[in-house]
């Protein structure tokens, strides 16, 4: 059985979520068959909870008291920092489309991964700022493309490694044609 402060946030919850606690440890959340219980790794647990304001609420799974207090919610990630009895903990929550997403590659994390640099528009390369075998971090300026008499920085989208420069300085390049490949 899990820890019961790791659940305060899904109580607002109306589906199987998987919640990955701190990075390390991931359990198996739904509702159960009661109002205020909840079924973690298939086990029952009553959950009642107080809200004390927007941000903190007391918590009590299986007549085990928590003070909870909401540090930071990102919603669009579905990660949650709390501060539980003075203890800081990160909830990550995943539903059954976002497990299906990242079976098929499609999640958050895989297109985080940038495999090749697409002109956006045609136009004219007027500086290239990186070369094959170069680590680059997120937001790195790549290279220059002048298109419609602006010039349009073009930038990294993730952390990684240049595999390939395929333009230089004055090619003149199409829409959606490879400038740089990344490893």
């Amino acid at each position: 059985m899990i820890k019961g402060l790791d659940f305060k946030i899904i109580i607002h919850l109306q589906h199987m979520f998987k919640a990955q606690i701190n990075t390390k440890s991931t359990i198996k959340l739904s509702p159960g068959s009661d109002q205020g219980t909840w079924l973690v790794d298939g086990d029952e647990v009553h959950v009642d909870r107080i809200n004390v304001n927007d941000y903190a609420m007391h918590v009590l799974i299986n007549n085990k008291s928590y003070r909870v207090n909401v540090l930071e919610a990102d919603r669009a990630t579905k990660t949650f920092v709390f501060k539980i009895n003075n203890q800081k903990v990160e909830i990550t929550l995943k539903d059954k489309y976002d497990e299906l997403l990242h079976q098929l590659g499609m999640d958050a994390t895989a297109s985080a991964k940038q495999n090749d640099l697409k002109a956006p528009m045609p136009g004219l390369v007027v500086d290239v700022f990186v070369d094959k075998g170069q680590g680059i971090k997120k937001g790195d300026a790549l290279l220059v493309l002048e298109a419609m008499k602006m010039e349009n920085i073009l930038k990294s989208d993730a952390d990684g490694i240049v595999k390939k420069v395929e333009v230089s300085k004055g090619s003149k390049v199409e829409k959606n044609e490879v400038l740089v490949h990344f490893e």
